[in-house]
């Protein structure tokens, strides 16, 4: 089971970037997969969780992050607008059975992360 996140990269404030996340290994689709991001010395928090057809986003994240999914690429996406420099962060995906759930402890397998960087 790998999950494989990518699409990050520099870029200046008030842009946007679309991350992926690939799934591989097996199908998931009875599981939920969400976003994540931590930035240097922060605790990783939640952004926002897809499953089926339902998403499930932080009230804090709402409005600039928005989660989808292809069933057929077996992909989840994270479209990020408005960047700020306040976003700069590593961004990793998980696969969770729970939803929604925004508990770090609730997802069974992570991606690597993909590095943000966000130019004032």
């Amino acid at each position: 089971v790998q999950l494989q996140a990518s699409g990050g990269g520099l870029v200046q404030a008030g842009g946007s970037l679309r991350l992926s996340c690939a799934a591989s290994g097996r199908t998931f689709s009875n599981h939920a997969v969400g976003w994540f991001r931590q930035a240097p010395g922060k605790e990783r928090e939640f952004v926002a969780a897809i499953r089926w057809s339902s998403t499930y986003t932080a009230d804090s994240m709402k409005g600039r992050f928005t989660i989808s999914k292809d069933s057929d690429k077996n992909t989840v996406y994270l479209q990020i607008n408005s960047l700020k420099p306040e976003d700069t962060a590593v961004y990793y995906c998980a696969a969770s059975l729970r939803f929604p759930t925004m508990r770090r402890d609730m997802y069974e397998y992570w991606g690597q992360g993909t590095q943000v960087t966000v130019s004032s």
